[in-house]
């Protein structure tokens, strides 16, 4: 096994599968000694699922030497957020009272994962229910990048997994941040693809209408990879869209030629820290230079609108969780736990009237979007802090009104959206930019991705282990 290997891109990895120059039964041998030399520090994994994942890498080998290769995600090793069902094995969601849940059934987007000859390695760790803070029953995740520093939520495991080199691509999903933040923070590519692009079944909810599932990997070429495998529409999922998804991957080196990029200036800037804004400006001017056509644009004061998150959120959570909350609500931890409370003492009116402030909001970023075809920002706020278990074992904390001004916009929108590592702080924590796009032109995002990515070396940095 060459040097370094987990560390190469889903695409490198497939030539040499394909060539028969790495065995998938050897890979997976590779990896899981990689799982278990790091992970014990870094705990991104909740299962593993040893057996299945070799039964399948045996059997992926037999297919490939008899001449029947599937395509780019064979025999490549991929994980998955542990709220994604897996049958026969635990799909606990962070949560306490879920510890003994085993579906029956896999989820559509496993099954298509499946399909394409990907081989699961298991179920990643999540803070509960992918809200705020984690069950003390379960690990908090380490950040690759400084073992002191948080991971970002709720897709913790996800990120930290793919930026090791423990998988070669992960599963994540994003209610008001939950892909963008731990992409972010651990230095990696995440893609929150539009609403009902990608299926849910199969999903342990968390709030329906916000709900979306994307890949997370440590290249924007491996995530198209990935998102092509699993969009689509599906008859299993009501909310799933029926418009046919066109591979993305022939069409991702196109460039950006006349590409209208909107910048607001004053959304990039305010209540941001300084090195995460600088690093946005680089990425605008080096994209002008490639070709796209800088906008300006105006974003609305996001001060009156973000709250009625908190409110459509925890309200359809408790909905989510009623089986449990509040008869075991003393199994949930105590941020959790306060998250559920609150909505359920939302009023019908409540929930209505923020509803209301969500497709207003939702019709002024159509206006926004008129004349652009992406719209450029930071994917959080702040850097990395200092993880304190106190708080994430504890109970709710009110958040700053702004941390979710870049991210809960687009969830409540349904927008899709792509964050790529941009940079490193002078502390040497990574730094990311974020792309939105319009409703189904994910391919735009690639594209702009792809390329900036090609003309910066930020993906080509990997952390130092301990």
């Amino acid at each position: 096994m060459q040097d370094n290997i987990h560390y190469i891109s889903i695409t490198e990895l497939s030539k040499l599968i394909e060539n028969k120059s790495v065995s998938p039964v050897e890979l997976i041998e590779y990896t899981f000694n990689r799982i278990e030399k790091l992970d014990h520090i870094y705990k991104s994994f909740v299962t593993l699922m040893k057996d299945e994942a070799i039964s399948s890498a045996l059997i992926a080998e037999k297919e490939i030497s008899n001449g029947n290769y599937k395509g780019y995600l064979h025999g490549v090793p991929i994980a998955l957020k542990d709220l994604v069902f897996t049958k026969g094995v635990p799909t606990m969601g962070g949560c306490k009272v879920l510890r003994n849940y085993i579906p029956s059934f896999d989820s559509t987007v496993v099954r298509r994962l499946k399909s394409a000859g990907a081989i699961i390695l298991g179920k990643l760790n999540l803070t509960e229910a992918a809200v705020g803070g984690y069950n003390p029953e379960f690990d908090i995740p380490r950040n690759p990048w400084g073992i002191e520093y948080y991971t970002g939520g709720s897709s913790s495991g996800s990120a930290v997994a793919t930026s090791l080199g423990l998988c070669f691509g992960s599963l994540g999903s994003d209610t008001g941040g939950s892909i963008r933040f731990p992409s972010a923070s651990c230095g990696i590519v995440g893609l929150k693809p539009t609403w009902g692009r990608v299926s849910r079944y199969g999903l342990l909810d968390l709030a329906p209408s916000l709900d979306h599932l994307g890949p997370m990997t440590r290249y924007v070429e491996d995530a198209a990879i990935m998102f092509d495998a699993i969009a689509g529409y599906d008859k299993n999922d009501a909310t799933s869209l029926i418009e046919k998804v066109t591979d993305v991957l022939p069409y991702i080196d196109n460039g950006i030629e006349g590409m209208k990029i909107g910048v607001d200036e004053k959304y990039i800037s305010e209540n941001v820290d300084s090195e995460i804004v600088e690093s946005v400006f680089n990425c605008i001017y080096l994209l002008k230079k490639l070709g796209a056509e800088v906008i300006k644009v105006s974003m609305p004061e996001l001060r009156d609108y973000l709250p009625a998150w908190n409110i459509i959120c925890s309200t359809e959570a408790a909905i989510s969780h009623k089986e449990n909350y509040p008869s075991r609500k003393n199994d949930y931890g105590g941020w959790f736990r306060t998250w559920l409370e609150k909505g359920s003492n939302y009023s019908a009116i409540e929930y209505a009237n923020a509803n209301l402030i969500r497709i207003k909001l939702n019709n002024i970023l159509k206006n926004v979007f008129s004349n652009i075809d992406v719209l450029i920002s930071p994917s959080m706020t702040k850097l990395p802090h200092k993880i304190d278990e106190s708080v994430l074992y504890g109970n709710y904390i009110k958040r700053d009104i702004y941390f979710g001004k870049f991210t809960q916009p687009f969830d409540f929108n349904g927008a899709p959206t792509l964050s790529i590592p941009s940079g490193f702080s002078k502390s040497g924590l990574p730094l990311s930019v974020q792309f939105i796009g319009k409703h189904l032109e994910e391919l735009k995002l690639f594209q702009i991705g792809k390329l900036y990515e090609s003309n910066t070396d930020w993906h080509t940095m990997n952390p130092v282990t301990i």
